[in-house]
């Protein structure tokens, strides 16, 4: 397996190297908005720990990367009105894994409403602002 590298992009997030809309931080992950989202509140859900993948995460790591996702689910139902939840990990490149550091999606889904498709656009800098400010509320209630 190809070894961690520590320039990814999210590695880079984690540092702040590169700025993001938090929406959630504990002492071992990290939720951020995604900014190409496939539906509104679409959130990323990162251990702190250096992991390429759920191949080579520690299981600590993994399970609090798991109760943040649920955490995290929790708040995009109720943030976004939404009807479902959708988490997905990819690993490894035959995936569709395009970021090397481990990351869950956490995708809020309305009934009859399609996800875009991954990478399709960039959002609004002020629609992910708002996103984020409802999700930051849904966590603190």
């Amino acid at each position: 397996m190809t070894p961690y590298d520590d320039q990814n992009i999210f590695a880079k997030i984690l540092r702040g190297e590169i700025p993001s809309f938090k929406v959630y931080e504990t002492d071992r992950t990290f939720a951020f908005l995604d900014i190409m989202p496939r539906s509104p509140g679409h959130t990323l859900v990162l251990p702190k720990a250096r992991a390429r993948g759920i191949l080579d995460v520690a299981e600590d790591d993994l399970a609090e990367v798991a109760r943040s996702s649920k955490r995290i689910a929790v708040a995009a139902m109720k943030a976004f009105d939404a009807d479902g939840i959708i988490i997905q990990q990819f690993s490894e490149p035959a995936s569709g894994q395009v970021v090397f550091h481990l990351h869950m999606h956490v995708m809020p889904v309305k009934d009859g409403v399609a996800l875009l498709p991954p990478q399709t656009r960039k959002e609004d800098m002020d629609v992910l602002a708002d996103h984020a400010r409802r999700m930051i509320a849904a966590l603190g209630s």
